[in-house]
């Protein structure tokens, strides 16, 4: 199947005045350290928090009439986002995740109405749960990622980057199942083939990078990090976001868990803005060095929905614990 810049026209019809319009503000921290016009797309002021949103509520509200109910695999937001499109549906949403997913995110995607199952340690053993529920119970899987109508709802974001800025150079686009970078760069590229889109996601468990050196959907071992919402396979029987990817996407940059730490602190006390992890990849790329800039370039905020004791923390400069891994902090400005 083939997406077009027309798919995502018609997918901003379905979202309008209820996940569209997100504000687009300039960082002068960011301009002043990068040397160029620098934008930060505000997804974490969506009604869910996230720039999932976009893509489930095209899906969902695409649906035919007597649906039984969706179903899907998330990290967090994703599902929130179908359980929101659901609830305005009034149709039974349930959602699948792993035991890595923090106790933040199931509690909002269950303040929305939708029953949650928390399914081993990965996000395939969460999807083979979800796809267990569309043969048992009828539900329609609403993929994070590799769906038509996700793909071209996340690309909304594209049409209004470049309407707001058409001079944009570069668009650095957070990276993990490739619904969003596959979306934006397609937008984008379709309005100005020589814009630069780079995907950026963190050091271990980089999925579409591995999938795309490999030339073929791989798995990766998933493991705990500050960007979890950036976690996760690209489905081993991808047919969308990995090759839209793998042709779209100037090149896809890596960044640590330190850097990811250090560009959350530099979102917050610089901007005032509190978000994800998976939100300041694209900073965290900029402030260590791994991109030099060419010209006005946007990045996207995708989500505030975060445990507010980690960021704290974070906030504070104190050490995290991933997993096995001790991420070391400091604080701000020391």
């Amino acid at each position: 199947m083939r997406l077009a810049l027309s798919d995502i026209l018609a997918a901003r019809q379905t979202l309008r005045s209820t996940a569209d319009a997100t504000p687009l503000v300039p960082s002068p921290f960011m301009a002043a350290q990068t040397g160029q016009d620098f934008l930060l797309k505000l997804e974490n002021m969506q009604p869910i928090g996230a720039f999932k949103l976009r893509g489930a509520m095209n899906a969902v509200m695409s649906l035919p009439e007597g649906t039984a109910g969706v179903t899907c695999c998330s990290t967090g937001n994703h599902g929130r986002g179908v359980a929101f499109a659901a609830a305005r549906r009034g149709i039974r949403a349930v959602i699948c995740m792993s035991e890595l997913v923090p106790q933040a995110k199931v509690d909002g995607i269950k303040a929305l109405g939708a029953e949650v199952r928390i399914c081993g340690t990965s996000q395939d053993e969460a999807l083979a749960e979800s796809l267990r529920l569309v043969e048992q119970d009828g539900l329609v899987e609403i993929s994070p990622f590799d769906d038509p109508l996700v793909i071209a709802g996340q690309g909304t974001i594209g049409l209004e980057l470049l309407e707001a800025r058409p001079d944009l150079d570069t668009l650095l686009v957070p990276l993990s199942g490739g619904g969003l970078a596959a979306g934006v760069a397609l937008a984008a590229k379709a309005i100005n083939p020589d814009i630069r889109v780079i995907g950026i996601t963190m050091e271990h468990g980089a999925a579409m990078k591995a999938s795309i050196e490999a030339g073929h959907p791989v798995e990766v071992e998933e493991v705990p990090s500050l960007a979890d919402s950036l976690g996760g396979g690209i489905g081993m029987q991808n047919r969308l976001s990995f090759p839209l990817c793998r042709d779209l996407l100037d090149v896809i940059l890596l960044v640590s868990e330190e850097e990811i730490y250090h560009a959350m602190q530099v979102l917050f006390y610089e901007d005032r803005i509190v978000a994800e992890g998976a939100c300041v990849v694209g900073l965290a790329a900029c402030l260590s060095g791994k991109i030099t800039l060419t010209g006005p370039t946007a990045t996207i905020i995708t989500g505030r929905n975060l445990d507010m004791q980690m960021f704290h923390r974070i906030m504070a400069g104190e050490d995290i614990q991933l997993g096995d891994t001790i991420v070391k902090g400091k604080p701000y400005g020391a």
